[in-house]
């Protein structure tokens, strides 16, 4: 027991009374230093392998994402029953394990973004140029296009019978609707992808990708296919720049750093 008693009263004096919390806490030393800023513009980034090899890397990771889970989504649309498919679950499975295995294949060459909204919010976040968001944001939208038009080279008439995947407002909602769950939905795609997913399903079909609904809109290409269009744009841009301020002012603390 007075061994016990020793280890108590040696614990209990290890740490002083009071601990920085918070905002507080930041000015301590610590093993991790934040990175400085990205410039805004590197011209040098442009001459380097690296920076094409990245472009590319996200092209094939939207051009996979496209084609597994449209396939998906038309599968579900397909059956009369949703009993007979993998259902919205499934869905949201599909959506949710290909970002995890493109991000894990991918994130050591670009950073595995695989969504214009997600470059967007790295950029507002200065975690990028804007010259390699710029080229991001392109070779993902190009990526998305290619990954609808093979699905619809192999399934041409269901492609186009079963809607091909693209993102609309569902009958009951509003756009307003639509825009507010495009917004919540990319905020917290932060956190986890399933978890969206299984929530917005039912409104918009879930984009909170912009790449991925405009891939499905251009080869698809049918009027209720750009109605909303916007709102897959939109919406998701916001939630990212809601979702870059969160990290900045709440997680890491930057405005509240001492100099």
């Amino acid at each position: 027991m007075e061994g016990k008693e020793e280890d108590v009263r040696l614990g209990a004096n290890k740490y002083s009374e009071r601990q920085p919390i918070g905002t507080a806490a930041q000015t301590g030393d610590k093993d991790y230093k934040e990175p400085p800023p990205e410039p805004l513009f590197e011209p040098s980034e442009l001459t380097s392998w690296s920076f094409y090899r990245a472009g590319i890397a996200e092209f094939m990771a939207t051009f996979l994402f496209l084609y597994i889970t449209i396939l998906t989504v038309m599968g579900v649309v397909k059956s009369p029953t949703k009993c007979a498919t993998v259902g919205i679950q499934g869905i949201a499975w599909a959506f949710g394990g290909m970002i995890f295995a493109l991000v894990y294949c991918t994130a050591g060459i670009s950073g595995g973004h695989i969504n214009p909204a997600v470059t967007f919010g790295l950029l507002l976040a200065r975690k990028l140029t804007i010259t390699r968001a710029v080229f991001y944001m392109v070779m993902q939208c190009l990526g998305a296009i290619c990954g609808a038009a093979v699905v619809k080279g192999f399934q041409k008439s269901q492609y186009e019978v079963l809607g091909g995947g693209a993102n609309a407002v569902n009958p009951g909602y509003t756009k307003g609707d639509g825009l507010g769950a495009e917004i919540v939905g990319t905020f917290v795609l932060v956190y986890t992808v399933f978890l969206v997913h299984l929530a917005t399903i039912p409104i918009t079909g879930t984009g909170i990708n912009p790449a991925r609904s405009l891939g499905a809109a251009i080869i698809y290409n049918k009027d209720h296919a750009w109605d909303d269009h916007w709102i897959f744009w939109v919406g998701p841009f916001i939630g990212a720049a809601l979702a870059a301020l969160y990290h900045q002012v709440v997680i890491r603390a930057m405005p509240f750093k001492s100099k």
